[in-house]
């Protein structure tokens, strides 16, 4: 690191940090892992910035977006259905949770029965606790096994339409409309 450069990094610190920790709780992510992105940012750079200042700023909101966006497709991998699910303490089997959890489960079969044509039975089936194959679903309501599939995709698409109509989703940044 040259002189110049560290005396950037020295006269930017201060700009970076309070930068950083104004954006990250939006971003979900930490300030300081914040910080570091935008250092690697300026390190990469051929030349140090023309405006400092501005650039710190417009590189700061650039990480965050960018931290959003990856936090928005992310999904952690036990949460997939893989591996090992995480034991039961503490939080997740609280009375809170397993209420809510009832809760969204009664609603979500409230909205299969308020399907359409076959879809309540078809969905119904396929929610089953007793985790049919397609080949006894297909038995139950008397279709080809090829065409559950087919079906399947236009229930859920039609229960997604339904509930997108029902419940208002919140904006980016969590604020309702």
């Amino acid at each position: 690191m040259t002189t110049s450069t560290a005396q950037l990094v020295a006269a930017l610190r201060p700009l970076l940090a309070a930068e950083a920790a104004a954006e990250a709780p939006a971003a979900g992510i930490e300030a300081a892992d914040l910080e570091q992105a935008v250092w690697l940012r300026l390190l990469e750079r051929e030349t140090g910035p023309d405006e400092p200042a501005r650039w710190v700023r417009s590189a700061v909101r650039t990480e965050a977006r960018i931290a959003r966006r990856r936090t928005r497709r992310e999904a952690a991998y036990h949460a997939l259905g893989a591996g090992t699910p995480e034991p039961a303490t503490g939080h997740d089997s609280s009375p809170e949770r397993r209420a809510l959890d009832g809760e969204r489960h009664r609603e979500l079969r409230a909205a299969v029965g308020r399907l359409p044509g076959r879809c309540p039975e078809l969905l119904g089936a396929m929610l089953s606790p007793d985790d049919p194959t397609y080949r006894e679903i297909a038995g139950e309501l008397g279709i080809s096994q090829g065409s559950l599939g087919p079906v399947r995709s236009r229930c859920l698409g039609c229960l997604r339409r339904m509930l997108r109509a029902e419940v208002a989703a919140p904006e980016l940044g969590g604020k309702e409309p």
